[in-house]
């Protein structure tokens, strides 16, 4: 593909004939990316050379635009290493905790933060899907389902004790008590006194974690796993222990050794964990596993948070903690978001009775009560059958996008670490991606596999998501990144020999 053809596809080579100067342009591209936290502080801007090949301009064009971005304080020179964005002072302690198991950060800086990976998928209406992004896409979603349901619960006399008051502290009952029948669905016993609501899935994390630990306290973590939920633990202060997810679930002899390790007062009492459709492998737990874990679990005294965030997009049948536990020492959680909209941030926790209270207590800390009038939409769309119909319709949108996104990937070079399954899939595709992010980022986000660790290192892998994946011009950009990072590898290892 020649010059122009590429320019035309990606839609953001610099243009000559604007009214600003190309090194203006270049600089406020950067500028803009780096207030928006898109670009994390302490990353190393490209090589003058590198820039100046990807964006078309001349050397001098590059250097007079980092010279521009350190006249703003955007980022710092240093002296033979190049120009790094600058941590500034209200981005310090995100920037320090993102991604890190303890107080001394992460050891080389990510182009791409937790942080700045969720700012990725606040996209406006009708931009471009992203590869990185965590959601549908908004056009498999059904606005007129949710609006129809709302209507329903807000009209006549039932708008004014769900606005005008504060509800229930553990939640809407009616919504409690479908979702105690939608648990049974997945084998999870709960009785609606044993479930509290929250803000999404992450909020009910956060009301566990907040109850059952404390600052300094130890938490055993799938790695890989969630970006978010690393950067969130961190931030409260808690010491990340990765354990090893395989294909059938967790390394329980790393575990053993992980639990040993730490002194008798600070071993950990909590593992958090997804037992179906692992975020970012998608990688489910076997039913032998289940069982080693929540033996272990019981030898050492262990809280299971059980995040089943993607139980909308998985069959049934597949093993969950809970429901082979009965909910004594597992703590499941999920929510609607991933199946639903973003934006109706609904989630819920179901828990040992004893334990209940407890949670109320700490929700009440955080939101005070959960928003009456989505709880009671979602449990009228959970009554008639609504969202199980929506389910099905995305779930065969799913299958089709999965499908097609594999050939695109495995056409353009790529492997896939783990079998494809689910919304995301773990991509193999032969260079460093912390780098390939930093080269895409003007055209497409992407998440890298580096991310997904506890402590970030440099890996070939990166997450996609299966349904906003599906476009060629994102495969052939990623194969032109590639090869281009490729070929100056091999230029600097044959320039060192």
């Amino acid at each position: 593909m020649d010059a122009a053809a590429a320019g035309s596809e990606t839609g953001t080579t610099l243009s000559r004939a604007a009214d600003t100067t190309l090194t203006e342009q270049l600089s406020s591209r950067f500028a803009e990316r780096i207030r928006q936290r898109l670009i994390a502080p302490g990353t190393r801007l490209p090589s003058v050379r590198d820039c100046a090949r990807r964006h078309r301009v001349s050397p001098y064009t590059v250097v007079a635009a980092y010279d521009q971005l350190l006249a703003l304080g955007l980022v710092d020179a240093r002296k033979q290493r190049g120009f790094y964005v600058r941590e500034l002072a209200d981005d310090a302690p995100a920037s320090r905790s993102a991604g890190r198991p303890d107080a001394a950060g992460p050891r080389h800086p990510l182009p791409i933060s937790a942080t700045s990976l969720i700012r990725g998928m606040f996209q406006p209406p009708g931009a471009r899907p992203m590869p990185a992004l965590g959601t549908l896409p908004a056009e498999w979603l059904d606005p007129p389902l949710l609006a129809g349901a709302l209507r329903k619960v807000s009209s006549g006399a039932q708008l004014g004790p769900l606005s005008l008051q504060y509800g229930d502290p553990a939640g809407e009952l009616r919504l409690r008590r479908a979702l105690a029948l939608k648990l049974a669905d997945f084998g999870v016993s709960a009785a609606p006194e044993q479930i509290v609501t929250a803000v999404g899935a992450t909020h009910a994390l956060d009301i566990v974690t907040r109850t059952l630990l404390r600052a300094g306290d130890s938490v055993l973590v799938d790695e890989p796993g969630w970006s978010v939920e690393y950067a969130r633990l961190a931030a409260l202060g808690l010491r990340v222990l990765p354990v090893p997810r395989g294909e059938d679930g967790p390394d329980l002899a790393a575990m053993e050794r992980l639990i040993a390790a730490q002194k008798p007062h600070a071993r950990p009492r909590v593992y958090v964990t997804v037992s179906v459709l692992h975020n970012p492998t998608g990688a489910s737990l076997s039913l032998q596993s289940a069982h080693r874990v929540l033996k272990l679990a019981q030898a050492h005294d262990l809280h299971i948070v059980e995040d089943d965030t993607y139980a909308h997009l998985a069959p049934a049948h597949l093993p969950r903690l809970s429901a082979l536990d009965a909910l004594e020492r597992t703590i499941y959680i999920s929510g609607f978001s991933k199946i639903l909209v973003p934006n109706w941030r609904v989630g819920f926790l179901a828990a040992p009775p004893a334990l209940i209270d407890r949670f109320v207590d700490s929700k009440l800390l955080s939101t005070l009560t959960t928003p009456g009038l989505t709880e009671q939409a979602l449990a009228h769309c959970l009554e008639q059958g609504l969202l199980r119909r929506h389910t099905e319709r995305v779930m065969a949108k799913l299958e089709a996008a999965r499908s097609r996104t594999v050939k695109l990937a495995e056409s353009h070079g790529c492997r896939f670490a783990a079998p494809p399954r689910g919304l995301f899939g773990w991509v193999d595709v032969g260079v460093d991606t912390e780098r390939l992010a930093l080269d895409l980022l003007d055209d497409w986000f992407i998440a890298p596999g580096a991310l997904f660790h506890a402590t970030p290192r440099p890996t070939t892998l990166m997450r996609i998501n299966f349904a906003t994946s599906q476009d060629a011009r994102f495969w052939r950009a990623l194969e032109r990144a590639r090869d281009a990072l490729g070929a100056r590898g091999a230029g600097k290892a044959a320039a060192s020999r």
